[in-house]
């Protein structure tokens, strides 16, 4: 019988005064009995446009079906068609704005929870302990991907799939790109990117960390050694400032950093080998996703107060509805319409040895208002005259989006970039250089997860065709 119930099936998470002290994860997943009362909510609708609002197009109807059969390995089966890292997907996809958003249910209450029920499916497979890899047989051609996040991740699977030698190259000691140094514990466990790392090792993929495209190795030399095509897929981690005096204090960090210090220099530790500052008020410049990932990680180490500050209001902030609400129970606050013009900092003219010299004391802000659309359809915030003030605070984390490390593209010769360094590429992810492909970030900026496993696939298509109509099979 169908599950009519207007609101989605809760999912049980930490209470607020215990995960503001630890890096578990905050949300703690469905049991069966929770995913078969949310599966009954599924309509299976005739035309689902669910399907249509997801970046790889997966079964949702169906694999929710499986669910409410009981048949989690015929449900996981489904989703892998699609998608190569559902336990990533489930946690850190922007649902609301894509799946979800078209769900039928949601006309008149809230939509089926389909991110929450992915997660279930992917947890209880892994739970199960049944690993099935397809018997893959070698075509005797080498491909090579660059950069370890999703996008490559799932260039590389369904590309070894097909039978190719695949070899992965990450510029960090870590595989799993974004998924590793940007995502903190508390929102997806590093253990989850190493165990679908793990799933591509076993179907014969190479990982090989440490290395930086561009000055390790250039693209010409991985043709060099015999890789018939090359998928750019490093992303777009280049951290983007403000431009305003004191950013060069001690107590500034672009989020990129702050971020990689908490999740892959385990910073929270005691006496880390990588520190970073703890406690005083911590502010946070910016409204996106990594914004408030970096708030809350914030809130964990030890900060006496956090706070967002954004240039615009709330009705135009781009993070995720559900991070908005996990920071606001966890005490952060948000200072919308507001924008810094200084980061101000500490100097004791009568003492030059005083060890707060050259560290952060607060930030002068300034208050915006909501212009005319800008040329994404956003208002555009205006400054307002003589409405500064002074926020008094010790961290500033500046997170204000990130563009392309330029690395590849000024060593790589015939690639062609657009006007924000990102790499020109044309519907088959093939760039101005013949056997180069790119996708995700690089190409677009700064994207979704799902949006960058879309572009793997299709890379991986294309690349295929590439190889067979040039070398044959």
């Amino acid at each position: 019988m169908p599950n009519m119930s207007p609101t989605k099936t809760p999912m049980p998470k930490q209470a607020v005064e215990e995960r503001i002290h630890n890096f578990y994860e905050v949300e703690l997943g469905y049991t069966s009995e929770q995913a078969q009362l949310e599966a009954q909510r599924c309509l299976h609708c005739k035309n689902p446009q669910c399907v249509q609002g997801c970046p790889v197009n997966n079964r949702i109807p169906d694999f929710i079906e499986r669910i409410r059969e009981h048949d989690i390995e015929g449900a996981y089966e489904i989703i892998s068609i699609n998608s190569a890292l559902p336990a990533v997907c489930g946690r850190v996809c922007p649902q609301e704005r894509q799946c979800e958003s078209r769900c039928v249910r949601g006309i008149k209450g809230e939509p089926v929870a389909i991110g929450r029920l992915e997660r279930y499916v992917a947890d209880t497979h892994h739970s199960m302990g049944l690993h099935k890899h397809p018997a893959i047989r070698p075509n005797g051609h080498k491909v090579a991907i660059v950069g370890s996040g999703p996008s490559g991740l799932t260039c590389a699977g369904d590309l070894a799939k097909l039978g190719y030698k695949v070899t992965v190259f990450e510029s960090l000691h870590v595989a799993g790109g974004v998924l590793v140094y940007g995502i903190p514990e508390f929102c997806l466990p590093n253990r989850i990117v190493e165990r679908e790392v793990e799933n591509l090792e076993a179907m014969g993929v190479e990982i090989m960390t440490n290395m930086v495209i561009g000055k390790t190795l250039r693209v010409r030399d991985l043709f060099d050694m015999g890789y018939e095509a090359v998928y750019l897929a490093n992303g777009a981690a280049w951290p983007q400032f403000m431009g305003i005096p004191g950013e060069n204090l001690n107590g500034v960090y672009s989020a990129n950093e702050y971020l990689i210090r908490i999740n892959l220099m385990h910073s929270y530790r005691k006496n880390p080998d990588t520190p970073i500052m703890k406690g005083g008020h911590v502010a946070v410049v910016g409204g996106g996703n990594v914004a408030m990932d970096a708030a809350r990680a914030a809130v964990r180490l030890g900060a006496e107060k956090v706070s967002i500050i954004y240039r615009r209001s709330e009705a135009e902030i781009p993070a995720r509805r559900e991070e908005v609400k996990h920071a606001r129970e966890e005490g952060i606050e948000f200072h919308m319409l507001c924008n810094p013009v200084e980061i101000n900092g500490y100097f004791n003219p009568d003492d030059p040895e005083d060890p707060k010299n050259g560290f952060v004391k607060g930030v002068t802000c300034v208050r915006m208002e909501l212009g005319e659309p800008d040329e994404k359809g956003r208002r555009k915030p205006i400054p307002i005259k003589d409405s500064e003030f002074y926020m008094d605070c010790d961290t500033v984390v500046i997170s204000i989006g990130t563009v392309n490390n330029p690395l590849i593209n000024k060593t790589t010769k015939g690639l062609a970039v657009n006007s924000h360094g990102g790499i020109i590429t044309d519907a088959a992810c093939k760039t101005s250089r013949e056997g180069v492909f790119a996708g995700g970030d690089v190409v677009t900026g700064p994207a979704t997860v799902i949006a960058a496993m879309g572009a793997g696939r299709a890379a991986a298509r294309s690349m295929d065709n590439y190889i067979k109509n040039k070398f044959g099979r």
